[in-house]
């Protein structure tokens, strides 16, 4: 092969190799899944779904028409736009995404948290208390994270706080988007409080309202304390 001809060629092959590793960083940093896509990622979404009753097909890796229809209906269902592409907020919302290790939080002079960076589990069951609790004493508050937390440690729920939190119709307050408004700072601290801990319900695995229309259901549980505006029971 003549010089001109061989430098041409490595130029082309040094191209391709740098486009191509090029291609790979991006992807790696923008991790996208999407109908045609397959893999680990693809099965504990799949997995996922499946658990929470919104997909009925083979847990298999491969990412077909009936995971995006199956995907498309979460994120209907959680004020997510519903693309059936899984992306960094359909993972998170899966409690599937995980966040990077520096945390931010960004306070505004209201006292509301614009952005809490890095402990996804703080972050969102700050956002079901938010949604659940706003208005209740911050002891109420921590009581509504323990009562999640408790849930997860029952044989009658499931064993992870995102499991629990997205269970169908578990809370009205992710059901309907209210826990996917801004968060205070005390909701921060009351999240952070029962994560370490702390449970002013004494292991409830219930709570509701009894100043408002619910269930007849929820009557047939045994109450073990009030809090505010909130009943806990078992």
């Amino acid at each position: 092969m003549q010089w001109g001809l061989r430098k041409k060629y490595l130029i082309w092959l040094l191209t391709v190799v740098f486009l191509g590793s090029i291609a790979g960083y991006a992807f790696a940093q923008d991790d996208v899944l999407y109908w045609g896509s397959s893999g680990t990622k693809v099965r504990a979404v799949q997995q996922r779904l499946k658990d929470w009753g919104y997909y009925d097909g083979p847990v298999d890796g491969y990412f077909s028409g009936k995971t995006a229809s199956a995907v498309r209906k979460f994120q209907a269902r959680h004020g997510l736009t519903a693309d059936g592409l899984v992306g960094q907020r359909t993972f998170s919302a899966m409690g599937l995404y995980t966040p990077p290790k520096k945390t931010t939080y960004t306070v505004k002079s209201s006292g509301t948290i614009a952005y809490v960076g890095n402990d996804h589990n703080v972050n969102l069951l700050a956002r079901v208390i938010m949604g659940e609790a706003a208005d209740e004493p911050y002891v109420g508050k921590v009581a509504v994270g323990a009562v999640i937390l408790n849930r997860t440690k029952h044989s009658s729920f499931p064993q992870t706080m995102a499991g629990v939190i997205y269970q169908p119709l578990a809370f009205e307050s992710v059901a309907n988007g209210q826990y996917n408004r801004a968060v205070t700072a005390d909701a921060i601290r009351a999240a952070q409080d029962a994560l370490a801990g702390y449970d002013p319900t004494g292991g409830a695995t219930f709570f509701w309202n009894p100043y408002k229309p619910v269930s007849k259901w929820i009557w047939s549980r045994k109450i073990v304390t009030q809090i505010g505006n909130h009943v806990f029971g078992l």
